[in-house]
């Protein structure tokens, strides 16, 4: 437990400090907007790119990660199924309720409790690829496809204007023209001089903790959203949603993090354990970074795009504190050899 709370514990503080700090007004009401953009465009795309670059990319062709790949496809799904059928919500918000619903936050969080409990953290680096490199572009596509016939109009708009906005939206957007430069990198076996590779470190470092207190800010704030900030920067607009379109349902967060910390770590277990027979120690492994909780990715990627922010902060911030439970049963259970 004592491993658990110090890899919690940054999380919890930097969140506190960005509450504070809004609620001080220190940074001004400008403060969650400007920092989410700065996230979003300069230290998070820093960050993919380095790790992308630096990592081998069939580090996570193997038994583990197809058990932690069916638990994540699946729960995605259902939250996206989910967000739609039972909360009526529209194409973007229900990636929103996907990404919440199965996006771990491997990093920050990952790679301590790793090192922590299973004694180090090559497998939390596979995951990281794997949702960078194939989670998220599928959670950005839906956005922008979105934002994208939102900003359209009459013969313009359709499925040439989707079909079009996928085609270019590696340009348009930052996290995946990062990636993509990484894998790049990568596959070439390219070094970069040591001065920029070190800015880029530097300046990736920035991603969490700011992110975080970005995560603090909103807790702040009230309904908000306006105009998007991704449709502003390309001239779209989009009417806000109407009535129960706004409101976040306090089911709605409790679906997401029961299927974030409880039924994804189960498919997670049946898939790896009954199904292919993993070993102890990589059961245990797949089932504890299946128990994560939600990414604050999530957060900033519906503050990119305009959407109601509330499902997603209030999933980081509810599965951060359930994963606790999860994360130390799955411990208990499956045990440990570290």
């Amino acid at each position: 437990m004592h491993a658990l709370l110090s890899a919690f514990t940054p999380i919890w503080m930097l969140t506190a400090i960005g509450y504070a700090v809004g609620r001080s007004g220190l940074l001004g009401e400008q403060a969650e907007a400007v920092l989410g953009r700065f996230v979003f465009h300069v230290a998070m795309p820093a960050a993919l790119f380095t790790m992308v670059s630096g990592a081998r990319l069939d580090a996570f062709a193997n038994s583990s990660m197809v058990a932690f790949a069916a638990g994540t496809a699946l729960v995605c799904g259902l939250g996206f199924v989910a967000s739609g059928r039972l909360f009526g919500r529209g194409t973007a918000d229900r990636a929103i309720g996907s990404m919440a619903s199965g996006y771990v936050n491997s990093a920050n969080l990952g790679i301590p409790v790793a090192v922590q409990v299973l004694g180090d953290a090559s497998f939390v680096a596979q995951i990281i690829l794997f949702q960078v490199l194939l989670v998220s572009p599928v959670i950005l596509t839906l956005l922008d496809t979105e934002s994208g016939a939102a900003s359209g109009s009459g013969a313009v708009s359709g499925k040439g204007l989707v079909f079009r906005r996928m085609l270019t939206m590696p340009v348009r957007n930052p996290v995946i023209m990062a990636s993509l430069l990484g894998v790049v990198v990568s596959a070439l076996g390219l070094r970069l001089p040591h001065a920029l590779a070190h800015s880029c470190d530097v300046l990736g470092a920035a991603a969490v903790p700011t992110a975080l207190i970005t995560l603090g800010l909103s807790l702040n704030v009230r309904p908000a959203t306006g105009v998007p900030t991704m449709q502003r920067a390309e001239g779209g607009e989009r009417a806000e949603p109407d009535g129960a379109g706004v409101r976040t349902k306090r089911a709605e967060v409790v679906v997401a993090v029961a299927l974030k910390t409880l039924v994804q770590p189960l498919i997670a277990f049946v898939v790896g354990g009954p199904l292919l027979s993993l070993p102890d120690h990589q059961l245990l492994a797949v089932v504890l970074c299946s128990a994560l909780p939600t990414a604050q990715n999530a957060f900033i990627y519906a503050q990119q795009y305009g959407l109601d922010t509330r499902l997603a902060r209030n999933s980081v911030v509810a599965s951060t504190v359930v994963s606790m439970a999860t994360l130390s049963l799955a411990t208990w259970s499956l045990g440990t050899s570290s």
